[in-house]
């Protein structure tokens, strides 16, 4: 009889958002959507704080991990991820009976997030409405309770486990002061901001040993003169951002993904907000489980893994940035070859050696990739919002590959740093599917779906 029910919820389930009323056979239950739905909402809070893109990427990390291990103690489909972490994290237990494992996973992400982002109280109305949903459904009252009990304890742990991050203690650090001299990053125009995040790498890695654990070909020799190799990439960056097509215009822009771009308009600047990096490739897996029709449990999974593999990518890639610490190609372009030269796209306020779009969009695709498949065809819609036209691909890795290429296009990165990036970026991806995928295979869905029944993946013992 228990499998008679749990068949005819997931059927539910996929075809939308159809509650079951009080007295019959199943209690409405949140559908999948609502996983990127509840992302998005953060994504809201992080535009309003603008939110830098490391710390954009913590903060999806720990909130999914709060909603995976809820969901992990009732769905077989959406694995532990707490005792596979670099340092374990215990889950606390769960009532025995009588609480929604979906509306309590989603309600876990919303208090972790309301807690952790500087504005995450207006999460509140988005609680609101999600408990009113399943009260409308038919979810009983206590049933609904016993969901925020349990929600909120599962935050006020997963709370506690990211305070011993090192995250609080970077305060505790001397103020950064950019290196003086030739060849180093130092700010950059029109607002010339100070530094961003260059403790990050400290961080306690979520599925990686260590920041250091991977190792990468050293940057460009600087040298300025005329025939040098740090010339020749100083001089490919001036002329392709002199000579841009309208596709290459079009490329950067899409993947511009700076959260706040300042543009001098007169005697006034002018803050322009998008979503980070990370956000966007959580979007692009929102939108990959919706067009699969990816259920409740493996999505959710997958979400979890993508922003957990995205924080450690920006942990490796902000160790290489402020280890190596060289100029960027605004800087250094106007200093040896044109003072008046300037890049399509605002330079980031980090040093340049490598590039990050590169390092995480390479890492996420590689997940995402693992999971649906090496030829997964997709429209990328995520920047509509923003006045971006989609843009359609035949892989994550394409979409990837575009990625990295728009920082050259943009002229905010040089050859090197891309490549490089490129590199890191599918290390951290690649090491992470070996640890939790490991008997994963590349499936389409519909092979997947008829080999198991799902996407979620067993782990090794």
């Amino acid at each position: 009889m228990l499998r008679v029910l749990l068949l005819l919820l997931l059927l539910a389930t996929g075809l939308g958002e159809i509650g079951c009323q009080r007295g019959q056979l199943a209690t409405y239950e949140p559908p999948a959507v609502r996983i990127s739905q509840v992302v998005d909402e953060m994504n809201e809070v992080m535009l309003h704080d603008v939110t830098n893109p490391p710390l954009a990427a913590r903060f999806f990390a720990y909130a999914l991990l709060a909603s995976n291990e809820v969901l992990a103690q009732r769905d077989s489909a959406c694995p532990a991820l707490g005792p596979r972490l670099h340092v374990p994290f215990a889950a606390p237990k769960p009532p025995t009976a009588g609480y929604s494992p979906r509306l309590a996973a989603l309600l876990a992400m919303l208090h972790t997030a309301s807690r952790l982002q500087p504005s995450g109280s207006r999460l509140a109305a988005v609680q609101q409405r999600l408990v009113a949903e399943c009260q409308q459904g038919g979810m009983p009252a206590d049933m609904v309770d016993a969901s925020q009990q349990y929600a909120q304890q599962m935050a006020q742990a997963v709370l506690a486990y990211a305070k011993q991050d090192g995250y609080y203690r970077i305060s505790d650090r001397p103020r950064y002061t950019p290196a003086t001299g030739p060849g180093y990053w130092y700010p950059t125009p029109p607002a010339y901001f100070a530094p961003v995040e260059p403790y990050f790498s400290t961080l306690r890695p979520f599925l990686l040993d260590s920041a250091a654990q991977f190792s990468l070909a050293p940057p460009q020799i600087f040298n300025p003169a005329p025939g040098s190799g740090f010339y020749q990439m100083m001089a490919e960056v001036r002329n392709t951002g002199n000579t841009l097509t309208a596709e290459q215009q079009q490329v950067a822009a899409f993947w511009d993904c700076n959260p706040f771009a300042v543009q001098d308009r007169g005697h006034l600047q002018v803050g322009l907000k998008k979503m980070s990096p990370g956000a966007h490739w959580m979007k692009i897996a929102g939108l990959a489980c919706r067009q699969s029709k990816v259920p409740f449990g493996p999505a959710l999974h997958l979400h979890a893994l993508v922003a957990m593999t995205i924080t450690d990518a920006f942990i490796c890639c902000w160790r290489e940035k402020y280890r190596t610490n060289r100029i960027r190609p605004e800087t250094a372009i106007r200093r040896y070859l044109d003072p008046q030269w300037r890049p399509l796209l605002q330079t980031p306020p980090f040093p340049e050696y490598v590039s990050g779009h590169s390092v995480i969009s390479t890492a996420a695709a590689e997940v995402l990739g693992h999971y649906f498949g090496s030829a997964y065809v997709y429209t990328d819609n995520t920047e509509k919002e923003f006045g971006l036209l989609p843009r359609r691909f035949a892989s994550f890795q394409q979409a990837a590959d575009e990625a990295a290429i728009s920082r050259l296009y943009g002229g905010i990165h040089f050859r090197d740093a891309v490549r490089q990036g490129q590199v890191l970026g599918q290390q951290v991806g690649a090491l992470i599917v070996q640890r939790l995928g490991k008997h994963a295979s590349h499936l389409s869905r519909q092979e997947h779906y008829q080999r198991s029944g799902t996407l979620a993946k067993s782990y090794p013992n």
